[in-house]
Protein backbone atom coordinates (compact mmCIF):
# COMPACT_ATOMS: atom_id res chain seq x y z
CA UNK A 1 0.00 0.00 0.00
CA UNK A 2 2.76 2.80 0.50
CA UNK A 3 2.26 3.25 -3.45
CA UNK A 4 -0.37 5.16 -2.31
CA UNK A 5 1.31 7.75 -0.17
CA UNK A 6 2.03 10.39 -2.68
CA UNK A 7 -1.72 10.55 -3.35
CA UNK A 8 -2.44 11.48 0.08
CA UNK A 9 -0.43 15.14 -1.04
CA UNK A 10 -2.52 15.65 -4.41
CA UNK A 11 -6.38 14.16 -3.04
CA UNK A 12 -9.19 16.74 -2.61
CA UNK A 13 -12.71 16.41 -2.19
CA UNK A 14 -14.25 17.65 -5.58
CA UNK A 15 -17.83 19.17 -4.20
CA UNK A 16 -18.74 20.06 -7.45
CA UNK A 17 -16.98 18.37 -11.04
CA UNK A 18 -16.62 21.17 -12.79
CA UNK A 19 -14.03 23.87 -13.90
CA UNK A 20 -14.06 27.07 -11.25
CA UNK A 21 -13.35 29.26 -13.72
CA UNK A 22 -15.36 27.86 -17.24
CA UNK A 23 -17.81 26.11 -14.96
CA UNK A 24 -17.91 23.29 -17.49
CA UNK A 25 -18.53 19.50 -15.86
CA UNK A 26 -15.55 17.54 -16.22
CA UNK A 27 -18.16 14.85 -18.00
CA UNK A 28 -18.80 16.92 -20.73
CA UNK A 29 -15.16 16.42 -21.75
CA UNK A 30 -13.40 13.16 -19.64
CA UNK A 31 -15.14 9.93 -19.19
CA UNK A 32 -13.96 6.75 -17.07
CA UNK A 33 -13.81 3.82 -19.05
CA UNK A 34 -14.79 0.41 -18.91
CA UNK A 35 -11.51 -0.92 -18.03
CA UNK A 36 -10.96 1.43 -15.75
CA UNK A 37 -14.06 0.69 -13.93
CA UNK A 38 -12.64 -3.07 -14.35
CA UNK A 39 -9.61 -1.78 -12.67
CA UNK A 40 -11.60 -0.08 -10.03
CA UNK A 41 -13.47 -3.59 -9.01
CA UNK A 42 -10.15 -5.05 -9.09
CA UNK A 43 -8.60 -2.83 -6.76
CA UNK A 44 -11.10 -3.16 -4.02
CA UNK A 45 -11.08 -6.80 -4.56
CA UNK A 46 -7.31 -6.50 -3.10
CA UNK A 47 -7.87 -4.00 -0.32
CA UNK A 48 -7.12 -4.69 3.31
CA UNK A 49 -10.12 -4.55 5.74
CA UNK A 50 -9.79 -3.20 9.14
CA UNK A 51 -12.50 -5.79 10.09
CA UNK A 52 -11.81 -9.30 8.98
CA UNK A 53 -14.76 -10.57 9.75
CA UNK A 54 -16.89 -7.98 8.09
CA UNK A 55 -18.07 -8.62 4.24
CA UNK A 56 -18.47 -5.97 1.88
CA UNK A 57 -19.15 -4.92 -1.74
CA UNK A 58 -19.27 -2.16 -4.21
CA UNK A 59 -21.71 -1.51 -7.21
CA UNK A 60 -20.87 1.66 -9.39
CA UNK A 61 -23.56 3.36 -10.99
CA UNK A 62 -24.65 6.34 -12.95
CA UNK A 63 -24.67 9.25 -10.77
CA UNK A 64 -28.37 10.00 -12.51
CA UNK A 65 -29.56 7.13 -10.45
CA UNK A 66 -28.66 8.08 -6.70
CA UNK A 67 -29.86 11.55 -5.18
CA UNK A 68 -26.18 12.66 -5.67
CA UNK A 69 -26.19 16.05 -8.21
CA UNK A 70 -22.65 17.24 -7.96
CA UNK A 71 -22.16 16.74 -11.57
CA UNK A 72 -20.08 12.96 -10.92
CA UNK A 73 -19.85 10.49 -13.82
CA UNK A 74 -20.73 7.39 -11.15
CA UNK A 75 -21.17 6.65 -7.78
CA UNK A 76 -19.86 3.65 -5.84
CA UNK A 77 -22.19 2.57 -3.52
CA UNK A 78 -20.66 0.89 -0.53
CA UNK A 79 -22.60 -2.29 0.66
CA UNK A 80 -21.64 -3.91 4.16
CA UNK A 81 -22.68 -6.61 7.06
CA UNK A 82 -23.76 -4.24 10.12
CA UNK A 83 -21.48 -5.54 12.54
CA UNK A 84 -19.64 -3.51 15.36
CA UNK A 85 -17.25 -0.94 13.60
CA UNK A 86 -18.41 -1.53 10.51
CA UNK A 87 -18.55 2.03 9.40
CA UNK A 88 -14.92 2.55 10.64
CA UNK A 89 -14.14 -0.50 8.80
CA UNK A 90 -15.90 1.13 4.95
CA UNK A 91 -13.83 4.15 6.03
CA UNK A 92 -10.50 2.29 6.18
CA UNK A 93 -11.13 0.65 2.76
CA UNK A 94 -12.61 3.02 0.92
CA UNK A 95 -9.97 5.67 1.75
CA UNK A 96 -7.42 2.92 -0.01
CA UNK A 97 -10.05 3.19 -2.93
CA UNK A 98 -9.89 7.03 -2.82
CA UNK A 99 -6.45 7.37 -2.99
CA UNK A 100 -6.30 4.73 -6.08
CA UNK A 101 -8.93 6.77 -7.98
CA UNK A 102 -6.46 9.94 -7.77
CA UNK A 103 -3.46 7.62 -9.72
CA UNK A 104 -5.85 7.22 -12.56
CA UNK A 105 -6.87 10.74 -12.42
CA UNK A 106 -10.56 10.20 -11.10
CA UNK A 107 -11.48 12.44 -8.82
CA UNK A 108 -13.94 12.11 -5.73
CA UNK A 109 -16.59 12.83 -3.12
CA UNK A 110 -17.43 11.03 0.01
CA UNK A 111 -20.89 11.63 -0.11
CA UNK A 112 -22.44 11.40 3.42
CA UNK A 113 -25.89 12.10 2.49
CA UNK A 114 -25.88 9.88 -0.25
CA UNK A 115 -28.95 7.87 -1.15
CA UNK A 116 -29.84 4.75 -3.38
CA UNK A 117 -33.07 2.91 -4.09
CA UNK A 118 -31.22 -0.45 -4.14
CA UNK A 119 -30.59 -0.79 -0.16
CA UNK A 120 -29.56 -4.36 -0.17
CA UNK A 121 -27.28 -6.54 -2.30
CA UNK A 122 -26.13 -9.76 -2.12
CA UNK A 123 -27.51 -9.48 1.15
CA UNK A 124 -25.08 -6.84 2.36
CA UNK A 125 -27.00 -3.29 3.42
CA UNK A 126 -26.06 0.03 1.66
CA UNK A 127 -23.71 2.28 3.90
CA UNK A 128 -22.24 5.27 1.85
CA UNK A 129 -21.06 6.41 -1.33
CA UNK A 130 -18.49 7.99 -3.03
CA UNK A 131 -19.29 10.00 -6.35
CA UNK A 132 -16.44 10.05 -9.13
CA UNK A 133 -15.36 11.63 -12.14
CA UNK A 134 -12.38 11.20 -14.69
CA UNK A 135 -10.86 14.69 -13.97
CA UNK A 136 -7.97 16.80 -15.57
CA UNK A 137 -4.51 15.94 -13.49
CA UNK A 138 -4.07 20.15 -12.91
CA UNK A 139 -6.97 20.03 -10.87
CA UNK A 140 -5.58 18.30 -7.77
CA UNK A 141 -4.40 20.16 -4.89
CA UNK A 142 -1.18 21.95 -5.03
CA UNK A 143 -0.05 22.54 -2.01
CA UNK A 144 -2.12 20.43 0.41
CA UNK A 145 -0.91 22.29 3.89
CA UNK A 146 -2.87 25.18 2.55
CA UNK A 147 -6.20 23.04 3.43
CA UNK A 148 -8.25 24.05 6.43
CA UNK A 149 -7.34 21.89 9.26
CA UNK A 150 -6.90 21.65 12.66
CA UNK A 151 -3.49 22.26 13.45
CA UNK A 152 -1.20 19.80 15.50
CA UNK A 153 -1.35 20.49 18.72
CA UNK A 154 -5.31 20.53 18.32
CA UNK A 155 -5.75 17.05 17.74
CA UNK A 156 -2.67 15.58 19.34
CA UNK A 157 -1.33 14.73 23.12
CA UNK A 158 2.56 13.98 22.27
CA UNK A 159 5.61 15.14 20.39
CA UNK A 160 7.34 12.12 19.26
CA UNK A 161 5.17 11.43 16.20
CA UNK A 162 4.98 15.35 15.00
CA UNK A 163 5.58 14.57 11.46
CA UNK A 164 3.02 11.81 11.19
CA UNK A 165 -0.01 13.77 12.42
CA UNK A 166 1.05 16.55 10.51
CA UNK A 167 0.03 14.41 7.69
CA UNK A 168 -2.11 12.94 9.38
CA UNK A 169 -4.76 15.73 9.99
CA UNK A 170 -5.23 16.22 6.23
CA UNK A 171 -7.53 12.84 6.13
CA UNK A 172 -10.98 14.09 4.53
CA UNK A 173 -13.90 13.77 6.81
CA UNK A 174 -17.86 15.00 7.20
CA UNK A 175 -18.29 18.78 6.86
CA UNK A 176 -14.35 19.07 7.89
CA UNK A 177 -15.98 17.81 11.40
CA UNK A 178 -12.35 16.34 12.26
CA UNK A 179 -13.33 13.65 14.95
CA UNK A 180 -10.21 12.27 16.08
CA UNK A 181 -7.56 12.81 19.07
CA UNK A 182 -4.32 11.17 19.46
CA UNK A 183 -2.39 10.48 22.73
CA UNK A 184 0.44 9.34 22.55
CA UNK A 185 1.06 6.82 25.52
CA UNK A 186 4.65 5.17 25.63
CA UNK A 187 5.12 3.38 22.36
CA UNK A 188 1.38 3.76 21.62
CA UNK A 189 -0.69 6.09 19.41
CA UNK A 190 -3.99 5.58 20.49
CA UNK A 191 -6.61 7.29 18.29
CA UNK A 192 -9.59 8.49 20.00
CA UNK A 193 -12.95 9.91 18.08
CA UNK A 194 -13.35 13.07 19.40
CA UNK A 195 -17.51 13.33 20.54
CA UNK A 196 -19.14 16.75 20.29
CA UNK A 197 -22.89 17.61 20.27
CA UNK A 198 -25.09 19.25 17.55
CA UNK A 199 -25.66 19.36 13.61
CA UNK A 200 -23.22 19.82 11.06
CA UNK A 201 -23.86 22.00 8.12
CA UNK A 202 -27.30 19.82 6.94
CA UNK A 203 -26.80 16.82 9.16
CA UNK A 204 -28.62 16.17 12.26
CA UNK A 205 -26.35 15.04 15.01
CA UNK A 206 -27.29 11.23 14.50
CA UNK A 207 -26.16 11.24 11.34
CA UNK A 208 -23.05 13.11 11.99
CA UNK A 209 -21.93 10.30 14.55
CA UNK A 210 -22.93 7.76 11.80
CA UNK A 211 -20.32 9.89 9.42
CA UNK A 212 -17.73 10.70 12.17
CA UNK A 213 -17.21 6.44 12.85
CA UNK A 214 -16.39 6.29 8.82
CA UNK A 215 -14.16 9.04 9.26
CA UNK A 216 -12.48 7.21 11.73
CA UNK A 217 -11.65 4.66 9.57
CA UNK A 218 -10.61 6.82 7.02
CA UNK A 219 -7.85 8.39 9.47
CA UNK A 220 -7.10 4.92 11.18
CA UNK A 221 -5.95 3.88 7.89
CA UNK A 222 -3.88 7.28 6.56
CA UNK A 223 -1.97 7.16 9.57
CA UNK A 224 -1.08 3.58 9.45
CA UNK A 225 0.23 4.64 5.89
CA UNK A 226 2.18 7.29 6.57
CA UNK A 227 3.36 5.93 9.89
CA UNK A 228 4.89 2.42 7.24
CA UNK A 229 5.93 5.10 4.41
CA UNK A 230 8.19 6.33 6.96
CA UNK A 231 9.45 3.61 8.28
CA UNK A 232 7.75 2.61 11.64
CA UNK A 233 6.69 -1.04 12.11
CA UNK A 234 3.44 -1.05 14.56
CA UNK A 235 0.58 -3.16 15.72
CA UNK A 236 -2.64 -2.04 15.02
CA UNK A 237 -5.03 -3.46 17.74
CA UNK A 238 -8.64 -2.06 17.05
CA UNK A 239 -11.45 -1.27 19.97
CA UNK A 240 -14.70 -1.47 20.07
CA UNK A 241 -16.75 2.07 19.60
CA UNK A 242 -20.40 2.96 21.44
CA UNK A 243 -22.71 2.73 22.35
CA UNK A 244 -23.32 6.00 20.80
CA UNK A 245 -25.15 7.53 23.61
CA UNK A 246 -22.48 7.63 26.26
CA UNK A 247 -20.80 11.06 27.56
CA UNK A 248 -17.55 10.28 27.05
CA UNK A 249 -16.08 13.03 24.67
CA UNK A 250 -13.28 11.09 23.87
CA UNK A 251 -13.99 7.23 22.85
CA UNK A 252 -10.83 4.83 21.83
CA UNK A 253 -10.88 3.62 18.55
CA UNK A 254 -7.75 1.98 17.81
CA UNK A 255 -3.97 1.92 19.09
CA UNK A 256 -1.00 1.42 16.67
CA UNK A 257 1.69 -0.03 18.99
CA UNK A 258 5.31 1.05 17.97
Amino acid sequence: MNSLYPYIFKRKSFHLFRDNKTKVYYKDNYHITNDEIDKIYEFFNNTISLMSDIKVKIKIIKEEETNCRRGAEYCILFYSDQKQNYLQNIGYIGEQLDLYLVSLNIGTLWYGIGKTSELLYDGLSFVTMMAICKVPSDSYRKDMFKSKRKNGEEIYDGNKYLDVIDIARFSPSSCNTQPWFIKDNDSNLEIYRYRKEGKRGIMPNNKVIYQNLIDIGIFIFLLGLILETKGYEYRLVVACDGPWNIDDNLILNATYSL
